[in-house]
């Protein structure tokens, strides 16, 4: 068995076209547009993306952002890449699988550096922190987002919940201790300050919402297309598909059978060079 650490970082198999189809139109599009719409407005000529997953921003950045910004796409999974590169973007990205702790690149490389949703799963938060700053150049941008609170975000919290009754002796608690486990302010603060930022972040609470045709799609957006998967095939690999159905009825109990509408809040925090 792999130890919880590993599978959280684990997006492999099915995950990553999963994760594109599912769970990236019901929750991470908005946001993506949302952090493409600020660094739109910036005057810079070269941007680095972490953790860009299926590349969500950076589609969004690739069609917002003046066509002389270089973008460098950058994740730790390889698979999640290979699918962002298959889906493509509007204008030419280069991919490139790093670690966010230890970045391939030259001080002072980069205008800016956006990470969506990507920096809960980094195990050193202050030392990731560390390499932003490192490759950003003076006066340069970092700008990333986190997800709120899981009660503060309700298809999620549903999920979790329900999975909890179905698993009592020993509940699949990913979604808890890795999406939505990083969302103190004083803590974000803290770690960008040991990482050498001086200049005090901005941080911001942003509400949306999240809509689905069905209650299953979110079920299947967090139980097969996140590393919750690997929590539930760990505990009972035959059950995955009842796991799934679970939740749907779960979604279905709470917010009705046909079309579902959630709340999702995040923090959007952006700090200086």
């Amino acid at each position: 068995m792999r130890a919880a650490g590993d599978s959280d970082k684990l997006f492999a198999g099915s995950i990553p076209e999963i994760y594109d189809a599912y769970l990236v139109p019901l929750i991470f599009e908005p946001y993506a547009a949302d952090l493409a719409s600020r660094l739109a407005s910036r005057t810079f000529s070269n941007l680095l993306e972490l953790a860009a997953g299926t590349g969500v921003v950076t589609r969004h950045l690739a069609a917002k952002l003046a066509a002389s910004v270089s973008i460098v796409a950058t994740d730790l999974n390889q698979p999640m890449l290979d699918r962002a590169s298959a889906v493509g973007t509007a204008r030419p990205v280069e991919w490139r699988q790093a670690d966010a702790l230890q970045l391939p690149f030259g001080d002072a490389t980069f205008d800016a550096v956006v990470c969506q949703f990507g920096v809960m799963f980094f195990p050193d938060k202050a030392r990731a922190f560390a390499e932003a700053r490192r490759v950003l150049r003076p006066g340069g941008v970092f700008l990333f987002n986190v997800w709120d609170r899981l009660e503060e975000n309700e298809f999620a919290a549903t999920v979790t919940d329900a999975l909890a009754r179905m698993f009592p002796d020993n509940p699949p608690r990913f979604m808890a201790r890795v999406p939505h486990g990083y969302h103190d302010r004083l803590a974000i603060e803290r770690d960008l300050a040991r990482a050498g930022f001086t200049h005090k972040p901005e941080i911001q609470t942003l509400t949306e919402h999240s809509y689905a045709a069905t209650p299953r799609i979110p079920a299947m957006a967090y139980c097969q297309g996140t590393p919750l998967r690997n929590e539930l095939e760990e505990r009972a690999v035959d059950r995955l598909a009842e796991a799934t159905d679970f939740a749907a009825a779960a979604i279905a109990a709470r917010f009705g059978n046909d079309a579902v509408d959630g709340k999702i809040q995040a923090l959007v925090i952006s700090v200086e060079n």
